[in-house]
């Protein structure tokens, strides 16, 4: 079962219009953090250029403060608005429309982005763009598509072991803030949801050491989440930590999920499941008898998420995180109550 999220009419792959630099191997480091946004651009403020980021393709160097900014990349957008900076072109990965993002990011835009496809974008539409900077690092990672961007413009791709949309939070905002030469901010910007999480996680203490499954159910069956994907990763920074049971099974092709049939749904059971629909309705879920029979769902310790909470949950940001936590904090304290 595909657990990640299915791309929106994806554009046929056009003839490529090179155009803006490429990118550079090498160079310095350094910079400050920024504020306000220009139309379309990086931010205002104290910059420092050259930068270099360092991705699974090699250092890339980002010679001069871009002025139009393509974020292709699942987050890669709101990361850049979060600091700012105003992309002239974007992806909208959970189909929000409009400009491509959720709640947490809605006011960010003076000017809405023009939509790129997300799996198969149209080159020749990124191109007519005429970006100086690429944001592509919470993404596949495929080589082809690093490749055909990288014609274009400066490509920021994904970090070593971010292949197939595994890019962190903290690497995402690292690499992105590093590009836009405002590092500062970024690790600013870091701290400031770090610091929400540990909050969160110390007002409840009875959270540290539960067991947890991050469940999920699409038209093709069940899975759940593991360790090194964002969902567990966000759990585990309230203080649960993986299902046993979970962790033991084989990882499927995506590399962050675990296939489960109907047969093993009581693998589930745990100190706590957080589940949530994709493309479903979520009394698919709720109303499913299987599920309803679950240890875990019959003692009250379930959560089922939808709508922008299951958005936000799944998009990791440093925006976005904060909406989870605002969220889902007020759900877990009824799942999992203080002794």
């Amino acid at each position: 079962m595909k657990l990640t999220r299915r791309a929106f009419a994806a554009a046929a792959m056009t003839v490529l219009i090179p155009t803006g630099c490429a990118a550079q191997s090498g160079g310095g480091s350094g910079g400050s953090d920024g504020s306000g946004a220009s139309d379309g651009s990086a931010a205002a403020g104290d910059q420092s250029f050259p930068q270099t980021v360092t991705t699974a393709f090699g250092d890339v160097t980002v010679d001069a403060k871009p002025s139009r900014v393509v974020a292709l990349g699942w987050g890669d957008a709101e990361t850049a608005l979060a600091l700012g900076v105003q992309p002239v072109g974007a992806s909208d990965w959970l189909g929000f429309g409009g400009e491509g993002v959720g709640p947490w990011a809605q006011g960010l835009y003076t000017s809405p982005p023009t939509i790129i496809d997300t799996l198969e974008p149209s080159y020749e539409a990124i191109a007519a763009l005429k970006p100086d900077l690429i944001l592509d690092v919470k993404s596949s990672g495929d080589k082809d598509r690093y490749e055909k961007l990288s014609e274009i413009a400066t490509t920021i791709g994904v970090p070593e072991g971010g292949e197939s949309y595994l890019t962190t939070t903290n690497a995402q905002m690292t690499m992105i803030s590093t590009a836009l030469g405002m590092p500062d901010k970024g690790a600013e910007l870091l701290d400031e949801v770090n610091s929400a999480f540990e909050a969160a996680a110390s007002a409840h203490p009875e959270w540290k050491g539960k067991t947890v499954t991050a469940a999920t159910k699409t038209s093709e069956g069940w899975g759940a989440y593991i360790e090194g994907g964002g969902r567990v990763d966000t759990l585990s920074k309230f203080g649960f930590v993986q299902n046993p049971q979970i962790a033991a099974l084989p990882v499927s092709s995506s590399g962050f999920s675990v296939d489960v049939s109907s047969e093993q749904l009581d693998l589930f059971d745990a100190d706590l499941i957080v589940a949530f629909p994709i493309y479903i309705e979520t009394t698919a879920i709720t109303d499913d008898p299987q599920w309803k029979q679950l240890s875990t769902v019959q003692a009250g310790h379930a959560v089922v998420i939808d709508g922008d909470l299951s958005s936000a949950f799944s998009t990791e940001t440093t925006l976005s995180s904060k909406y989870t936590i605002e969220g889902l904090v007020p759900l877990l304290e009824k799942a999992v109550p203080a002794s």
